[in-house]
């Protein structure tokens, strides 16, 4: 009995790829920008289908240092010729990791005096916004009293019984009042 596995056939019959399929020519990217400008077309050829996003790559940690070392060798003379190659891959180690740990140490004052430098600078902000909130409302009093002080010197106005001298100067006044301009420049 003889077996012969199938064969995909393009459209004439030649055996090749399936049929249906268009046949892509090879292109083989010379620079990395040709490289990402291909990646780029193969995605878009298709936008529907959800594009590959990797990872975030874990941070790296370095092995746990051992609880109990039972063969304790140094490159000292009497050890054989490994095991001083076995005494180096555990210096290694132990160095990466007191540098790894450095560098946490490190990273951990940054964040600190980061938190640090946030916290006092909003601090400031609040006693700056505290300050010219007090200046506002101090500003506030002041015309509310000028104003309250017009409003008490017109009601005393209009309660006193006007003479014919009154009326004389009322008229003289209300000359110089055409001049006063109606705003009143403040200081800065």
């Amino acid at each position: 009995m003889s077996l012969k596995m199938a064969v995909p056939k393009e459209k004439d019959g030649r055996p090749g790829k399936p049929a249906g399929k268009e046949s892509q020519p090879l292109i083989i990217a010379k620079t990395p920008a040709e490289e990402q400008r291909l990646k780029l077309e193969r995605l878009m050829r298709n936008p529907d289908k959800p594009a590959p996003v990797p990872e975030r790559p874990k941070e790296w940690n370095p092995r746990a240092p051992p609880e109990f070392v039972r063969d304790v060798m140094g490159s000292s003379a009497g050890a054989g010729s490994g095991e001083f190659h076995v005494y180096r891959h555990l210096r290694r180690r132990e160095y990466q990791r007191q540098d790894f740990l450095d560098r946490m140490t490190e990273k951990q004052k940054l964040d600190y005096e980061y938190l640090e430098k946030v916290e006092e600078n909003q601090k400031q902000a609040e006693e700056r916004t505290a300050k010219r909130k007090k200046k506002r409302d101090k500003l506030k009093q002041k015309m509310l009293a000028k104003k309250a002080k017009v409003q008490s010197e017109t009601a005393e106005d209009d309660n006193k019984p006007a003479s014919s001298s009154d009326k004389e100067e009322s008229d003289g006044d209300a000359e110089d009042d055409a001049e006063v301009p109606s705003f009143v420049m403040g200081k800065r």
